[in-house]
């Protein structure tokens, strides 16, 4: 059986949680951002989940998290 190839742009959007949860960056965060009020920049900068609906794309995505 050969190695399964990882994909390496959601290697670098995607970690993988202990509980086997993706952890994500927010989206709307990389320009115009003077008219986002700070309060709404502050809170683009946490990390959110991958919603359960996608988990198995990227499971499928990254073989070996």
């Amino acid at each position: 059986m050969p190695k399964l190839k990882t994909n390496r742009g959601a290697a670098k959007r995607f970690r993988k949680r202990a509980g086997g949860s993706f952890k994500r960056g927010q989206a709307f965060r990389s320009h115009i951002l003077t008219k986002k009020s700070p309060k709404r920049k502050r809170q683009l900068r946490s990390p959110s989940d991958v919603a359960e609906a996608d988990t198995k794309s990227v499971t499928r995505l990254l073989p070996y998290s």
